[in-house]
């Protein structure tokens, strides 16, 4: 798996995310944590279809709220 987000890492000029299950969540969290750790300066955005993603964005405001995670631009 590493190799494939490697391989994703260097072809983009940006990441969107579409709907998906556990393994998109884990490539969505290694673009956010590695544009944390500057490894890469590339936008994420993601489609939030008929509300699919409300949770989990709640979620990561609940986390920026309690400064568990900080906030990015």
């Amino acid at each position: 798996m590493h190799e494939k987000l490697l391989k994703t890492m260097e072809l983009p000029y940006a990441f969107i995310v579409l709907p998906g299950g556990f393994g998109t969540l884990e490539e969505l969290f290694h673009m956010i944590s590695w544009a944390q750790l500057n490894i890469h300066d590339k936008p994420i955005g993601m489609l939030n279809i008929n509300g699919f993603s409300n949770g989990l964005l709640s979620f990561v405001d609940h986390a920026v709220k309690q400064k568990f995670i900080t906030q990015m631009a």
